[in-house]
């Protein structure tokens, strides 16, 4: 018998067919074609002496707070009695307001700063980059500088904790700036906004995790390109800014991190609690942010008021400057006085 013949011990090899065989090497070939892609597609995070030498400036400073922060601030502007403190929006930092700044600072103090996982702040040792954790970011400034009360304004994510503490802090404020700020739920038949691409991308599971790692400067250019109308205002610049400050350690990590915690929309029913002079400023093409929310900040606010810049897009500070300031100053100048604190303890 043919199996009598057989070596039982030693069976000869089994030749697989061949389409078996192609089976197993393409998704490896695949595979190492992604990899070879993702190694060189692979941004490091820049330096930290050589951004804060290039983007602190002179007005630049650290201070150092009760959880290990080691926040970035500028403090510039005309020495009074009354300061506004600017906070930037999602992954944007403290030089957004610098227009602003120039235009106010003759007769304003004005105060700005990296939020924890932004600018150079970076990461912070807690990891809280929640609202709490943002507002604790503005005390530790706050402290330093002996600002007891304030105007608070802020840009987008920056506005939402501008409100916030507004809301948690409410006898520390004296005006809340709102500048396309979110926070605000949909209105009735809307639809969201499309956001730009890097939003985009962090709204999927491999996204999140491909941004802490892949962070292509024209990915950059093109979530700053789909955030304002104006697009002449992005230049190389620009978009060098954005990119390497994303870039700073812990920050791309601080941003996942972001983006998974609860935001807590439910606070947004208690927004009409905010007694301080308000003002909802928007762009009305912004394209992050439905400009339809300063209308429900402005029916939830009493007292309100609302500017609306035509042909303007997410970041009306660095989009139209002298538009942006004047309405802000125009609005302390009339409201502040009327509203100015008789206790001399409190200036």
């Amino acid at each position: 018998m043919i199996a009598d013949d057989m070596d039982f011990d030693e069976p000869p090899p089994r030749r697989r067919p061949l389409f078996r065989r192609k089976r197993v090497l393409i998704p490896l070939g695949v595979m190492l074609l992604i990899l070879g892609a993702f190694l060189l597609l692979r941004t490091p995070d820049t330096d930290r002496d050589e951004m804060i030498a290039k983007y602190s400036g002179p007005a630049g400073a650290f201070v150092a707070g009760p959880a290990g922060q080691r926040i970035h601030y500028r403090d510039q502007g005309k020495r009074g009695d009354e300061a506004i403190i600017l906070i930037h929006g999602a992954n944007s930092s403290l030089q957004t307001w610098e227009p602003l700044v120039q235009r106010l600072g003759e007769t304003w103090r004005v105060v700005t700063l990296d939020l924890p996982g932004h600018g150079l702040t970076g990461a912070t040792p807690d990891t809280d980059y929640s609202a709490e954790g943002m507002i604790a970011a503005v005390d530790v400034v706050a402290a330093k500088l002996g600002l007891d009360h304030f105007v608070i304004g802020g840009n987008s994510m920056g506005g939402w904790v501008s409100w916030r503490y507004a809301l948690a802090e409410p006898d520390r404020v004296d005006a809340l700036l709102l500048l396309d700020a979110s926070g605000m739920p949909l209105r009735k038949g809307e639809k969201r906004p499309e956001s730009n691409v890097g939003f985009r991308v962090l709204e999927y599971p491999f996204g999140r995790w491909l941004a802490t790692r892949v962070t292509p400067r024209m990915l950059v250019e093109q979530s700053l390109r789909g955030s304002v109308e104006k697009q002449e205002i992005v230049d190389d610049k620009m978009i060098d800014r954005y990119w390497e400050l994303l870039r700073f350690p812990g920050n791309r990590a601080a941003t996942v991190m972001r983006t998974r915690m609860n935001r807590e929309p439910a606070m947004a029913e208690r927004v009409g609690e905010i007694t301080a002079p308000t003002l909802i400023l928007f762009g009305d093409k912004d394209r992050v942010i439905n400009p339809s929310a300063a209308k429900t900040f402005n029916e939830r606010i009493a007292g309100s008021e609302v500017v609306m810049l035509p042909g303007i897009g997410h970041l009306p500070m660095e989009e139209a400057p002298d538009a942006t300031a004047a309405a802000i100053a125009d609005f302390l100048t009339r409201r502040l006085v009327s509203t100015a604190p008789t206790d001399p303890e409190r200036r």
